[in-house]
C-alpha cells in the first residue's frame, strides 16, 4: 500500500533519523563494551600474559582507557568537519572509521601467536576507535537535535543517549552467547565473534545514515553565511567566546563517565575475577544481570528526556547527579557482600541512577552552544571529560581494590567526581526553551529557535 499523506513521509523520516542517530552511539558503546568485557573475560590472557594477575587485567584496562585519550582530538578533527562542511559528512567518516576498527579487532592474531606484536596492534586500533567514535557523539547529538521542534529536542536527543544503554546491552547479549561455549573455545576464537559482527551493523548504519537529509540548521546557516563558513575556525571560536561552558561541560561529563564505565567495565571485572581481586562468581549470570541493569537505565534515559523538555534541563540533571551520588555511596558495600543478588541489585541502581542524568546531558551539551561551533564544542567538553571519568575510571577502581582491599572505596571515588557534576550543573544555564521561553512560535521554530546560545 502506497500513500502520498504528506504526515506519512514526516514519521517515516524521522523513524529513519531516530535509527540514524541511534545507530552510531550504539556501534560506539557497542565497540566500547565489547572491548572491556573482552578485557574483564579474554584479553588477559590472549593478549596481556604477565605472572601478575592483577598485572595482566590493568594492561588490558590500560589499553581500554587509551582509545579515551584520543577523544578531544577526534572531537576537534571531526568538529570541524562537522561545522564547516556539514553534520552528515562527519557521521559517515566517524562511522566507516569506528566499524573498521572493530572488525579488525576481532581478526588480530593473539600474544601466543606474534608475540608483543599483538597488544601493539590492539593498542593502535583502539587508538583509531577512540578517534573517530569521538566524532561520532557530538555528530549524532547535533543531528537529531537539530532536525528537531524546539519544543522535542530532548525528545529526538534521546536516540542518542539510548545508544550507549542498547550498545552495551548487545555486547552483553553477545558475550552471553559467547560465553555457552566450552572455555577452550571462548579463548581461542569465539571471542573474535562479537568484534566481526560489528561488520553487519556497519552495514546497516551506512544504509541507514544515507536517507538522512543534512541538518535544517546546517543548511540555513550555508544559506546565510555562504563561502564564509568553510574559512570559520570552530576551535578557536567555541575557546575564545564559551571556554567556561567547555569547562563546565567537561565537569559534568566526568561524573557520569566516571560511574558508567566503572559500572559497564570494572564491575565485571570485580565480580568475576578470582579472590582476592574480585569475588569468583560464575561469568553467565553477571552478564545476564548487567543487562537487565541497562534496560532500567534505558527506561530513566527516556523518562528523564521527556521531563526535560516540559520542566528543563537543569532541574532533571541535578535530581540525576544527586541520585547517582547517593547511588555511589552504596552499591559497592552492597556488591560486597559477594552475591550474586548482591551484585545484580548493585548494577540495577547505579545503571538506574545514572540514566536520569544521561538522558537529557546531549542534548543540553548541544543547547550550550551556538549553531558555528556546536560540534566542536559539545564533543571538546564532553571528550576532555570523558578521558578523566570513563577512560580513567576503570583503572583507578581497579587500583583503589588492589591498594586498599575495599571495593567500597570505589564508591568514594565515584561520589567525589559525581560531585564534580554537580557543582557545574548548579553554575551552567538553563537551556531549555520551556524554561527559557526563546522558542519561536513561527512555522520556522525548529530552525530558527535550535539555538542555545546566541550566535556569535
Amino acid at each position: 500500500m502506497t500513500t502520498n499523506d504528506p504526515t506519512s513521509a514526516r514519521l517515516t523520516s524521522r523513524g529513519r533519523l531516530a535509527f540514524a542517530s541511534g545507530v552510531g552511539s550504539a556501534v560506539e558503546f557497542y565497540d566500547f563494551a565489547i572491548y572491556g568485557t573482552a578485557t574483564a573475560l579474554v584479553f588477559t590472557d590472549t593478549f596481556f600474559r604477565t605472572d601478575n594477575a592483577w598485572l595482566s587485567t590493568f594492561m588490558g584496562l590500560a589499553t581500554f582507557g587509551i582509545g579515551f585519550l584520543m577523544g578531544p582530538i577526534g572531537a576537534v578533527l571531526f568538529g570541524w568537519v562537522g561545522d564547516r562542511y556539514g553534520r552528515r559528512r562527519a557521521l559517515m567518516l566517524t562511522f566507516l572509521g569506528m566499524g573498521a576498527a572493530t572488525v579488525l579487532m576481532g581478526l588480530l592474531p593473539t600474544y601466543a601467536l606474534i608475540g608483543v606484536a599483538a597488544p601493539v596492534l590492539l593498542v593502535i586500533l583502539r587508538l583509531i576507535h577512540g578517534l573517530t567514535a569521538a566524532g561520532e557523539i557530538g555528530g549524532a547529538a547535533v543531528l537529531a537535535i537539530e532536525h528537531a521542534p524546539a519544543e522535542k529536542r530532548a525528545r529526538y536527543g534521546v536516540f542518542v543517549a539510548l545508544g550507549a544503554p542498547v550498545g552495551t546491552i548487545l555486547a552483553n547479549i553477545a558475550f552471553a552467547l559467547v560465553l555457552l561455549a566450552p572455555a577452550e573455545s571462548v579463548q581461542n576464537w569465539v571471542w573474535r565473534l562479537p568484534f566481526l559482527f560489528g561488520g553487519v551493523v556497519l552495514l546497516i548504519g551506512l544504509w541507514l545514515r544515507k536517507g538522512v537529509a543534512e541538518s535544517p540548521v546546517f543548511q540555513e546557516m550555508m544559506r546565510e553565511k555562504k563561502g564564509l563558513l568553510q574559512k570559520q575556525a570552530p576551535l578557536l571560536q567555541v575557546f575564545r567566546v564559551n571556554w567556561r561552558r567547555v569547562l563546565l561541560g567537561a565537569g559534568v561529563s566526568i561524573g557520569i563517565n566516571s560511574m558508567a564505565f566503572v559500572m559497564s567495565i570494572y564491575m565485571l571485572s570485580y565480580a568475576t575475577a578470582p579472590a582476592p581481586e574480585g569475588l569468583s562468581l560464575p561469568r553467565q549470570p553477571i552478564v545476564i544481570g548487567s543487562i537487565a541493569a541497562l534496560l532500567l537505565h534505558a527506561a530513566a534515559n527516556v523518562l528523564s528526556a521527556f521531563l526535560s523538555d516540559r520542566i528543563g534541563r537543569r532541574p532533571v540533571m541535578i535530581g540525576g547527579a544527586v541520585a547517582s551520588i547517593a547511588a555511589a555511596l552504596f552499591i559497592f558495600h552492597l556488591a560486597a557482600h559477594g552475591t550474586l543478588a548482591s551484585v545484580n541489585a548493585a548494577m540495577a541502581i547505579g545503571f538506574a541512577a545514572t540514566g536520569l542524568l544521561f538522558g537529557p546531558l546531549y542534548t543540553y551539551f548541544t543547547e550550550l552552544f551556538p549553531p558555528e561551533q556546536r560540534q566542536t564544542g559539545l564533543g571538546v567538553a564532553f571528550h576532555a571529560g570523558a578521558v578523566l571519568g570513563g577512560g580513567m575510571a576503570p583503572m583507578i577502581a581497579n587500583r583503589i581494590v588492589a591498594t586498599t582491599g575495599q571495593a567500597a572505596n570505589i564508591g568514594y571515588y565515584l561520589a567525589g567526581v559525581l560531585l564534580v557534576s554537580l557543582v557545574c550543573l548548579i553554575v551552567l544555564p538553563e537551556t531549555a526553551p520551556a524554561r527559557t521561553r526563546r522558542t519561536s512560535t513561527g512555522p520556522s521554530a525548529s530552525v530558527t529557535s535550535i539555538d542555545g546560545a546566541p550566535r556569535v
